[in-house]
């Protein structure tokens, strides 16, 4: 059976944004979703968040997806760093995802732990063949090169969201069709 997992961001809440329209969309396509609960979304640590992605996956394998918004996006990518070889999962959509300490940006100083370590790119593409990255052109929180760096370095497809901002509730994105377009076109390989 298909599963994706959904990773909210910083401050962020499991049903915020788009999250229920897409677990709503996905439902209808018989696939399951779950947006998970990340502990204490207003000071996370990196350990706690790949723990619970762990434990809400279980064993993974190519039936899984992962979906991450914001800091979602390098939570997902330390879980799939922490994957044993020969491991694998079906793909990842990684959405406005900060990958980097970002200078002058004081509010985020708790989340910097995140990327005390470079990622390990290479393995990441070995465990998760399939990912796509989704970012507004605009987000005002990640800049835009961070998203161009990314589909870079994990050779993956970047889409651009035009006046997208940061792609959450707060942006007025209560629908994202790009995501939903992005994972069924994953799940369909």
């Amino acid at each position: 059976m298909k599963k994706v997992f959904m990773v909210h961001g910083f401050n962020g809440e499991p049903n915020g944004g788009w999250r229920p329209w897409l677990m709503g969309k996905l439902a209808s396509d018989d696939i399951w979703a779950c947006s998970l609960p990340m502990p204490t979304p207003s000071d996370p640590k990196k350990d706690e968040w790949v723990n619970m992605i762990s434990d809400s996956v279980g064993d993974p394998n190519e039936e899984i997806f992962l979906m991450g918004h914001s800091l979602g996006v390098p939570s997902v990518l330390r879980y799939l760093e922490s994957l044993p070889e020969g491991k694998r999962i079906g793909g990842a959509v990684l959405v406005s995802g900060i990958i980097e300490v970002i200078p002058g940006k004081e509010k985020y100083s708790k989340i910097n732990h995140f990327f005390e370590n470079p990622f390990d790119f290479n393995h990441i593409k070995n465990v998760c063949p399939n990912i796509i990255v989704i970012h507004g052109e605009d987000d005002p929180a990640v800049p835009f090169t961070q998203a161009q760096k990314l589909s870079h370095d994990l050779s993956c497809e970047l889409i651009p969201v035009k006046n997208g901002g940061h792609l959450n509730g707060s942006s007025g994105w209560y629908e994202l069709p790009e995501a939903y377009d992005a994972l069924i076109k994953m799940i369909n390989k």
